[in-house]
Parts: C-alpha cells; sequence; structure tokens
C-alpha cells in the first residue's frame, strides 16, 4: 500500500476532479478501484462539496492496468502540452505589456 509519509508529500496526491481533468478517468472509474482494493483514498470537503482524494501513484498504475500504458502516456503528455501553452501564452501577455510599457518610456524620453 502507501508508503510512508506519502500522503503529506507535495504533489502526491490528486482529487477525484483534477484526476478527470489530467487523466480522463471518471469518478466511477476511480470507485472501481477503491473497491477493487487497488487505491487508497482519504474524503475530503471544500465548502461543503465532498471529494476524494488519491495518491497519484496508486491511480497511474491502475490507469496503466487497466487501460494501458499507451493511453496513460499519452495523456500525460496532453496535459504537459496544455501547461507549456498555457505558460507560453502567459509569457506572450506580459512580452506584449513590456513592450509597451517600454514604447511609453521611449516616448516620455524623446520630448
Amino acid at each position: 500500500m502507501a508508503e510512508f509519509g506519502e500522503w503529506t508529500k507535495k504533489g502526491a496526491t490528486l482529487s477525484d476532479a483534477t484526476a478527470h481533468k489530467e487523466y480522463g478517468v471518471s469518478r466511477d472509474f476511480i470507485v472501481n478501484g477503491i473497491q477493487s482494493g487497488k487505491l487508497e483514498y482519504r474524503e475530503g470537503a471544500i465548502w461543503g462539496n465532498p471529494y476524494l482524494r488519491i495518491l497519484k501513484s496508486q491511480l497511474e498504475r491502475y490507469i496503466a492496468e487497466e487501460l494501458g500504458s499507451n493511453y496513460l502516456e499519452s495523456r500525460k503528455n496532453k496535459t504537459e502540452l496544455r501547461k507549456v501553452n498555457q505558460e507560453i501564452a502567459e509569457a506572450k501577455k506580459k512580452l506584449a505589456e513590456l513592450l509597451e510599457r517600454k514604447a511609453k518610456i521611449e516616448k516620455s524620453e524623446a520630448i
């Protein structure tokens, strides 16, 4: 089962909603894993909304078993690509703001 202290490590757990977003698995898929004894979980609630917290390492093993390692790898790649695209968009926005600021400063110096 879980290694000592695994529940408290940063990034070692995720909610069922995050699992759906990152790995494309449903809550029913996770519940089936819990019922079969392959996934450990803890219950939580935010603003009165319940969620399941599961270990990322166990979920990845379970997904590889049930859906195949190719599925797992493609979902991880899609998630990483989405994060990279988001960072690129943020960098472009920041660059546009800096160029606008630079132009204003150069314009004020010319006067």
